[in-house]
């Protein structure tokens, strides 16, 4: 099974995350169908294709949803308040990433901005989360 998706496997996802750190938004087009798929797989998550190939979207997109953490997971006591987001793309697919929002104004009145993304959010890792990981980050296009 390793070696079945290793043979699939366009796009890892520690590259993903350094596209991210790179300010770049990595998915996967796949050809059977021309749809995205974000964040890397092996397989199509519209149609279950194996022809992919990497391509860069272009991090904008409306922001779905988001919630402010107030009182956070352990390992996360240095980050709050912060607002985990959904955002779907332009391109298609949804990412979840970090809004770059004043938790104290966030509101639903936020829900359907258009955001891109500004950046990369990197967690140091915990005992939970089997170390670092990284995010992109948006914020709200006035």
């Amino acid at each position: 099974m390793e070696k079945e998706l290793r043979e699939y496997t366009v796009l890892t996802h520690a590259e993903y995350e350094e596209g991210i750190k790179e300010g770049k938004l990595l998915g996967l087009r796949c050809a059977s169908c021309e749809r995205i798929t974000c964040h890397p797989m092996p397989v199509c998550q519209w149609c279950g294709g194996r022809s992919l190939e990497r391509t860069e979207l272009s991090g904008e997109g409306e922001l779905t949803t988001f919630t402010v953490i107030r009182v956070p997971p352990e390992g996360f006591e240095d980050d709050v308040p912060y607002i985990p987001c959904l955002v779907k793309t332009k391109e298609g697919p949804c990412v979840v990433g970090r809004l770059d929002y004043d938790a104290e104004r966030a509101s639903q009145v936020l829900i359907s901005k258009q955001v891109k993304m500004s950046g990369a959010y990197t967690h140091k890792g915990d005992k939970f989360s089997g170390g670092t990981h990284t995010c992109p980050v948006f914020v709200v296009v006035e």
